[in-house]
């Protein structure tokens, strides 16, 4: 299996921005994003192997698993970390796209590349994989229901300390106006099928955003020869949202894992926008109420 990984990174350092690619500091972004880096190859590519002790050997791991991963990182001017991601394995991608749009040349990357992979991928530069069975969930999805559904991983943030929580952070929208005119929810809203002696269910979701997406050749091939592929826009919510979310929800039918079986495909975010900030945990009380 082949697989395409465009990043859209952006970094301007400014203190008061809403984005992570816009505030903090230099080293503590690049290291988020040298973990989302390294966890491509850690989770996709031949990079495991197992200690063989008696033999002091290192022997192949997941070879039935792995694929050949190609990463491109996309930027825009000089305003990126890229002279700090020098340990790190990708093809850098310069353009002079306009900072928020830069999701739309990641697009463009896809397409220059139409033909040569399995799979497709859009991942925001603060995304984490460690599902080493990710891509053959999402094959599984589409055989069991067809390449008009997309099934979107959920998002989840996890505490940086006790008392230990996880959440899940792409619930519905707070405007919902937004939603109803870019798909229609109400078809087909509900799928499950058996996996792994399990019951698994999966909905359309008001908020089909991830921050990424995955496409397999065929789903892919569908959407490239849209109008509206790699147009920029800010019809859902904004253009960093739009780049990853507004293309798959009107060219698809979005799913994601429904909210009693969430964890069937995740994506951890290593930027905690919500936990500690908004969503504070307490210690011995469920996850679940009013946050601010």
């Amino acid at each position: 299996m082949r697989i395409l990984f465009t990043i859209p990174h952006y970094f301007s350092g400014s203190a008061t921005a809403a984005h992570g690619s816009e505030r903090g500091a230099a080293e503590s972004r690049a290291k988020i994003i040298r973990l989302c880096i390294a966890s491509l190859h850690q989770t996709f590519s031949e990079s495991q192997g197992l200690l063989d002790g008696r033999r002091k050997w290192i022997h192949p791991a997941n070879s039935d698993l792995a694929a050949s991963i190609a990463i491109a990182l996309c930027t825009t001017g000089d305003s990126h970390l890229v002279s700090h991601l020098t340990d790190c394995d990708f093809a850098h991608i310069r353009t002079n796209a306009e900072p928020r749009l830069l999701g739309f040349e990641c697009q463009n990357v896809l397409r220059d590349n139409i033909g040569d992979y399995d799979y497709y991928v859009y991942l925001e530069d603060d995304l984490r994989i460690t599902d080493g069975i990710f891509f053959a969930k999402l094959a599984w999805f589409n055989a069991q229901f067809g390449d008009d559904a997309l099934l979107q991983p959920n998002r989840f943030e996890l505490s940086a300390g006790l008392p230990a929580c996880k959440i899940y952070i792409d619930g519905n929208l707070r405007d919902p106006t937004i939603s109803p005119g870019l798909q229609r929810v109400d078809e087909q809203p509900r799928l499950d099928a058996e996996a792994l002696g399990c019951r698994i269910a999966f909905e359309r979701v008001d908020n089909p955003h991830s921050g990424c997406f995955f496409l397999n050749a065929a789903q892919f091939e569908h959407w490239a020869a849209q109008p509206d592929f790699a147009v920029p826009s800010a019809r859902f919510w904004g253009p960093l949202e739009s780049a990853a979310t507004l293309g798959i929800m009107q060219n698809f039918r979005a799913y994601k894992p429904a909210r009693e079986n969430a964890a069937f495909l995740e994506v951890e975010h290593l930027d905690r926008r919500y936990i500690g900030r908004t969503v504070h945990p307490v210690a011995g009380r469920p996850v679940t109420g009013q946050w601010t």
